[in-house]
């Protein structure tokens, strides 16, 4: 077994050879095209047919179309099924080709890409697509990398370079270092789409080098401040990293969907159904009346009753053939398709100051948006900005940052607030806030605690600068806390200016100071701290460890970091500093080892003071989540952070609230513990419920699910846990209490919790209940969550565009989703309803006519219709009215749909469209064919014209039948219209018109003349449509189809009024605004670095970097709230009780 792997391994091993194409093609590697197309121009008709024809409705029409070239089966034309089959087929023939020509388009674009490639000495301009594996190439400052690339130099020092990966991984900043060799063979692992690790070697005059993740240079990102570099193309095209990693996308289908498909099974059993009732009819007709008919109809050889009825069989399969809804799944398409417009269109979801507007990213999940229950958040860069600002510190026990009146009140701060001059530093940041004076007035003073303070927040981080002209400093930090600490101690008068790999060179108070770097603890997540040693270069020579970052609790809700120091002997220093060397070299257990010989120095400090940045919430945070859980929509916070962070932060945003009755917190370090806890918290929010989940078992397609339904709970509740909890509650035997658990609080916070257990807890939800899922998030670390979920949001933030990528919806702002939820998708369900309940209304009252007439025409698959209405039903008349209902109908305006968010509750619980409202509807459509077909059918029998000839014959009867049934339906159309505009009138009156333009044209005396055989209904309009008795059959018969609808609404809006009803019914006047006092929280909050390894490894080997030079943002921005951006969606607390808004 071991020698089989190991061959296995070494097999699929990739060997190449720098700048030896011949080599290399000999192992046939993958070139630089790439190709996202599905079609070419011989395989776009034959490949898409076979799709389109993998569609059960499809095939079957192709089965009717050969049945109807039987004549012994088929009474119906062949157009009356080619006609719409092949303008179904041509309208999805249109759109794929329009979606693969835009795929081609862009492979084309990036595969003519240019880029320089060393050939024969010489650089030479070459297209991505000819570039082959072991091609050196050179890249530019700002040029998208060409392909998985080995660095071998760059014309930065030490040969380092930046990169971008945000197109990637979501991350902004990565340091890669190259090696210095342009020759040689490499041998690495086979391609794969692990991101962060590869594994290879390097063999240059018979000397082998590691090669590691941090020599690779992945397709995808973006060189920048790098003026160039050289590298050795490892994978090409399909085989990077980036091509890897873009496999195809989970296919997300929507409740909608599973519903239809079900129903289409059922119509095909129904239609079964019929034909057998009806060849059964026409078995017993044939053999008790049908010798009577033999005279003048005679049988062919070997016919009898039984032959009869099996043909009968299949010439129904044709006639009935409308109840089978061919035309269903394009028009569902075309209503999603418009409906994801809108979306795009939308104004009011615009984000001005990013230039970034909504995106519906996928066409097939409108209507899920209007029928979310559970949302699955991120905290940092989703609910809040991702932009730190250095807010208070506290100093030698005396706290800074607070503004206070003359009376020693404190004041709230906000932009009117006088804000500190700092025009006495010419290198502070312009941009830079804040507004104690008395920092200012001690650091000028002298004070030696408030100047050490800054010193150490200016030494002690791993943040690059660079200075591209006098003064101007421009910061590069791994994270946006680093930033903000070091722009504090900048603006202060201690401004971080340069580093090299043993010097850090400040700027204290207007006079230039170098400190020498001896060694950088770098930060991680078991640490949780950061530490430098260093000396100044003067004639003190002390030694001292300048900042030790510690987890400390303090107020306010920020984010904190406690600083502090402490001399070191120059003799212990040594020492320690050799045992630091044997760690780091160590092959196994290096990080334990080095954890440890970190933990020896830093002891015995003595504690200088505290930082707290704040990491702002966006705007409209707080009120988007009280409209949503208005709208019985429950939302769980997973995130990274510690757990006193994602605490403060439920709490700024409303989602955690001190009038709830308890807020659990769930923290144990073992699976029995976190069992005890989470049975605990369910008994108390609900003493009744038993040990064993109230699971509803069902049985789909021969698919067995298990559903935990919902438990009763008095009052309201909140449950925080964190992942080392999380981990245990989510095992198989645990994750159904888990769930019990969440479900009975109104919000759920999980902290300190991985991308996969984001993803998980997703998917515990998504599969224990009846609810339909929506994840939201901005960095990569969300994009397994956002995969999972039904629905997918992606923002465009500060962490990249991997999750706007992979996500179904995008936007700027967290405040959007209301607007997206409430709005787009209450609108997108209800219309999606609307036109499925109306598309199957009309085509099964067209078909039961067919059913009934069949008793009055001896079973003998007698068309009640005529062939062209049959044909042009479905496709003009019936068509445009209901596309117009779907695409623009409201039930109320979107400042409504805000003010009463519990409009949102019907589609949670599928009321628009369901199973039963599926009955609802064959009963419905039954009655009206009843009366479509019996009463014309008595209004005609033994009636004469005016001038006393008869008018009883089929011609006339079909005729005044399909009047009628157009009539009642477009009159049942208008009914279910709450919203008209001048497109739905168009569209309603307009067919009605080509209707009538259409009949009179094929009945008249010249078509007859040049096509004999196809329009055979010479005359029929203009002797029948004359007579008064004529229309008054018309209106009779639609007053009695329409009327039980009316009466039926008018008692359940009296008896029993949904919340449509309630709202319709109620003119609101506006409700008082309540301006919310802001609530200074006293909850705990965690320390400021990221929970990321740090760069301190990077900085003391030498493998430093220039950092571009990039705008930062402004902190307080003007433009970028809801009154700026002109939305009507004013934050404020709705009350169910109020009388209107």
């Amino acid at each position: 077994i071991y020698v089989v792997f190991f061959y296995f391994i070494s097999s699929e091993e990739r060997h190449l050879r720098a700048n030896d194409r011949e080599y290399n093609l000999s192992f046939m590697y993958a070139n630089n095209a790439i190709k996202t197309s599905k079609y070419n121009v011989f395989t776009f008709l034959p490949l898409n047919l076979f799709e389109q024809f993998q569609r059960l409705a499809n095939a079957y029409f192709v089965f009717l179309l050969i049945l109807q070239l039987i004549p012994q089966i088929s009474s119906l034309s062949w157009f009356t099924t080619v006609v719409p089959l092949l303008l179904v087929l041509s309208i999805t023939l249109a759109k794929d080709l329009s979606d693969d020509i835009t795929r081609h388009k862009n492979d084309k674009h990036v595969n003519n890409r240019k880029v320089e490639v060393l050939i024969n000495g010489e650089l030479k301009s070459e297209k991505w697509m000819n570039v082959q594996v072991g091609d050196i190439v050179k890249l530019e400052n700002n040029e998208f990398v060409t392909a998985d690339l080995l660095l071998l130099s760059s014309s930065e020092p030490l040969n380092l370079i930046y990169i971008e990966t945000a197109e990637l991984d979501g991350t902004l900043i990565k340091y890669t270092i190259s090696i210095l060799y342009i020759s040689g063979e490499v041998r690495c692992e086979p391609p794969n789409n692990r991101l962060d690790k590869f594994t290879g070697t390097l063999t240059v005059r018979g000397e082998t080098f590691a090669l590691d993740n941090e020599r690779i240079l992945l397709r995808g990102c973006t060189l920048r401040n790098t003026e160039w570099c050289f590298g050795l193309v490892v994978f090409g095209g399909p085989d990077t990293k980036l091509m890897q990693n873009s496999g195809k996308s989970i296919f997300k289908r929507t409740s909608i969907d599973h519903l239809m498909n079900f129903l289409v099974m059922f119509i095909f059993g129904f239609l079964a159904f019929l034909c057998t009732i009806l060849s059964i009819g026409n078995g017993i007709w044939e053999y008790k009346e049908g010798n009577s008919f033999i005279t003048f109809l005679p049988r062919a050889d070997g016919a009898n009753a039984s032959l009869s009825a099996f043909l009968t069989f299949w010439s129904y399969v044709i006639i009935l053939n409308t109840v089978v809804p061919i035309s269903l799944y394009v028009s569902v398409e075309i209503l999603r398709l418009g409906n994801s417009y809108f979306i795009d269109w939308d104004c009011k979801m615009y984000h001005v100051k990013s230039n970034t507007p909504a995106q519906a990213r996928t066409t097939t999940l409108n209507e899920e948006l209007g029928q979310i229950k559970y949302i699955f958040s991120d905290k940092t860069g989703t609910l809040t900005q991702n932009i730190m600002t250095f807010n208070r510190c506290s100093i030698n026990g005396k706290s800074y940052g607070e503004v206070v009146d003359f009376a020693g009140q404190r004041v709230e701060v906000t932009e009117k607030t006088e804000k500190i001059d700092f025009s006495w530093n010419s290198l502070a940041d312009p941009k830079f806030c804040f507004h104690d004076h008395k920092l200012v007035e001690a650091v000028k003073s002298g004070s030696p605690e408030v100047r050490a303070f800054f010193r150490l927040l200016a030494l002690c981080h791993t943040v690059m600068a660079e200075e591209k002209t006098e003064g101007e400093l421009f910061y590069q930090a791994q994270s946006p806390d680093e930033g903000a600490l070091v722009t504090a101690a900048r603006n202060f008068g201690f401004v971080f200016r340069s580093r090299t790999p043993e010097t850090i060179s400040l700027v204290e108070m207007g006079v230039p100071t170098t400190y020498e770097l001896l060694a950088v603890l770098d930060f991680n997540n078991v640490r949780k701290r950061m530490s430098v040693i260093g000396c100044i270069r003067c004639p003190l020579n002390s030694w001292r460890s300048p900042q030790n970052t510690l987890i400390v609790r303090v107020t306010h809700g920020l984010r904190t970091l406690a600083l502090a120091y402490k001399d070191l002997d120059e003799d212990k220093f040594e020492e320690w500093k050799e045992r630091h060397h044997e760690a780091s070299t160590s092959l196994e257990d290096r990080e334990a080892k080095l954890d440890a010989i970190y933990e020896e120095i830093e002891k015995d400090l003595l504690l200088l003071g505290a930082s707290a940045v704040e990491d702002k919430l966006q705007d409209g945070v707080p009120q988007t989540i009280e409209q949503l859980a208005k709208a019985d929509i429950k939302i769980w916070v997973l995130t990274g952070d510690k757990q006193e962070t994602a605490e403060n932060i439920g709490y700024s945003c409303n989602m955690l609230r001190e009038e709830m009755k308890e807020i659990f917190i769930v923290a144990s370090n073992t699976a029995e513990e976190v069992r005890e806890e989470l049975v605990n918290a369910r008994k108390k929010m609900s003493p009744e419920s038993g040990d064993e989940p109230p699971i509803e078992k069902s049985r789909f397609l021969g698919k067995k699910s298990q559903v935990v339904e919902d438990e009763k709970v008095n009052g309201e509740y909140g449950l925080v846990i964190n992942g080392h909890s999380l981990a245990f509650a989510l095992q198989k035997d645990m994750q159904l209490e888990l769930l019990r658990t969440a479900c009975m609080c109104q919000a759920v916070i999980c902290c300190r919790v991985t991308p996969l257990q984001k993803a998980q807890v997703v998917e515990l939800v998504k599969k224990h209940k009846k609810a339909v899922t929506l994840a939201i998030g901005d960095g990569a670390n969300d994009v397994s969550m956002i995969k999972t979920a039904h629905i997918g949001v992606g923002i465009s933030g500060q962490e990249g565009m991997q999750a706007v990528l992979s996500s179904d919806f995008s936007f700027a702002q967290f405040r959007y989703l209301q607007r997206l939820l409430l709005v787009h998708g209450r609108w997108s369900y209800l219309r999606m309803c609307k036109f499925l309940r109306y598309f199957f209304y009309k085509n099964f009252t067209f078909t039961f006519v067919h059913f009934w007439y069949a008793f009055f025409c001896g079973f003998s698959a007698q068309t009640v219709y005529d062939e062209w209405f049959i044909t042009l039903y479905n496709l003009i008349y019936a068509a445009l009215p209901v596309i117009g209902l779907s695409l623009f109908d409201q039930d109320v305006n979107d400042r409504w749909s805000f003010q009463y968010p519990q409009l949102y509750a019907p589609g949670q619980l599928n009321q628009y469209f369901s199973k039963m409202a599926f009955a609802r509807i064959l009963l419905h459509s039954c009655y009206s064919s009843l009366i479509l077909f019996f009463v014309p059918w008595a209004a005609m029998c033994d009636t004469v014209r005016d001038d006393g000839k008869d008018i009883a014959d089929y011609q006339s009867f079909a005729l005044l039948a399909q009047t009628c049934l157009l009539i009642v339906v477009s009159v049942q159309l208008g009914l279910d219209t709450y919203y008209w505009t001048a497109v739905s009138q168009f569209f309603l009156w307009g067919s009605l018109s080509v209707y009538f333009a259409v009949t009179f044209t094929m009945y008249s005396n010249g078509m007859y003349l040049i096509f004999t055989s196809s329009f055979p209904f010479i005359g029929t309009a203009r002797n029948s449509l004359n007579q008064p008795n004529i229309w008054l059959t018309i209106f009779l018969t639609t007053i009695l189809c329409i009327l039980p609808v009316v009466a039926k609404r008018f008692l359940f809006i009296q008896l029993k009024p949904t919340i449509n009803d309630k709202v319709g019914s109620t003119v609101p006047p506006p409700a008082p605004r309540k301006v919310p006092r802001r609530r200074i929280s006293t909850r705990r909050s965690g320390y400021a670095f990221s929970h990321a390894r740090g760069y301190g490894d990077l900085v003391t080997s030498g493998r430093f970097l220039r950092i571009p030079v990039k705008t930062r943002s402004a902190l307080f921005p003007h433009t970028d709230t809801p009154v700026a951006d002109s939305t009507p969606q004013t934050y404020r607390t709705i009350y169910e009780g109020a009388q209107s808004p």
